[in-house]
């Protein structure tokens, strides 16, 4: 079941199409990566979603039926990657309040408080203000605000910023208990490795519209490149073969590419009749990275994303 569908959302501000004609949909329990470089539309479409602002054409329809951002404000949980945190006030207030504002009430909300503070490791925090945390520290905080009162759907914009390895961690392994425990997620960032750790499906946004919709490994097998990572030893001086090409060589590793009219199992037989030791074989998909750069090449956007990923 679908816990979400966009349907041919639009967004204009003056003659920028922020968002021009994008259709999805999210299935409950889902991790629905959402990408595309800064100014992609990314932030605008997700302001839409939480019904911070509203779509010029399209039509949200959020627990089957059109989105109502007052009444479903209880059952979304939104992480902007700007913080919206108030920076004098004390940590285990603040959580408290904003708890309360989603709906729960006093006993609660302090019972699920003192249980993520307790997940976190940050009862030490409570009586902190936001402006003595490090951004990091910051970030969980944001993490478990956004969560505690327990969503259906989970909107979360670069979740992972400022973090370092070990919280970063803390923090892909709630989300996918989350998503285990049915709620959907949407993770928008421009980092496209943590996409493919993480996320079950994604959309890739350029320009305000959608480019690429698809699980990771449909997308993956779409843009692969019939490219194959092949391990042997003595590698013969010369390689004379019609079925692939050498595109990389390091030490006794061959990067070959199987040419059109030919399967990969061609590969092994040249070099076992060769009388070469093989160690191993494997096909090298793509990186999302690697399909972002293809689908927008030598574009300003493709050399910008480039920069900012790098």
């Amino acid at each position: 079941m679908n816990i979400l569908e966009v349907k041919h959302l639009k967004k204009y501000f003056a003659t920028q199409k922020a968002v021009d004609d994008i259709s999805f949909t999210l299935a409950e329990g889902s991790i629905f990566g959402m990408l595309g470089p800064n100014g992609a539309g990314k932030t605008t479409l997700i302001r839409m979603l939480t019904g911070i602002t509203f779509p010029d054409e399209g039509e949200i329809i959020f627990n089957g039926r059109p989105l109502d951002p007052v009444k479903d404000i209880g059952l979304i949980g939104y992480m902007p990657e700007e913080k919206g945190l108030y920076k004098k006030m004390k940590i285990g207030e603040q959580a408290l309040y904003l708890a309360r504002l989603k709906g729960l009430g006093k006993l609660e909300a302090m019972e699920r408080v003192r249980e993520w503070f307790t997940r976190f490791e940050m009862q030490s925090w409570w009586n902190k203000k936001v402006e003595d945390l490090s951004k990091g520290m910051q970030q969980k905080l944001q993490f478990v605000t956004t969560v505690l009162h327990q969503p259906k759907l989970i909107i979360l914009d670069e979740p992972l910023s400022g973090l370092d390895p070990v919280n970063a961690d803390l923090i892909k392994r709630e989300i996918f208990r989350l998503a285990k425990e049915g709620a959907s997620v949407i993770f928008s960032t421009h980092r496209m490795k943590e996409v493919e750790e993480i996320c079950d499906h994604i959309i890739l946004v350029n320009k305000g519209h959608k480019v690429l919709d698809g699980t990771v490994k449909e997308i993956k097998q779409l843009y692969k490149q019939n490219l194959f990572s092949i391990s042997v030893d003595n590698i013969p001086a010369t390689i004379n073969t019609s079925a692939f090409k050498v595109v990389k060589q390091e030490a006794d590793q061959l990067l070959v590419k199987v040419q059109e009219g030919h399967i990969p199992n061609e590969v092994l037989q040249y070099f076992l009749a060769a009388g070469v030791n093989i160690h191993s074989f494997q096909e090298q998909l793509p990186s999302l990275h690697d399909i972002f750069i293809r689908v927008v090449e030598d574009t300003p956007t493709a050399r910008q994303f480039e920069k900012i990923t790098a």
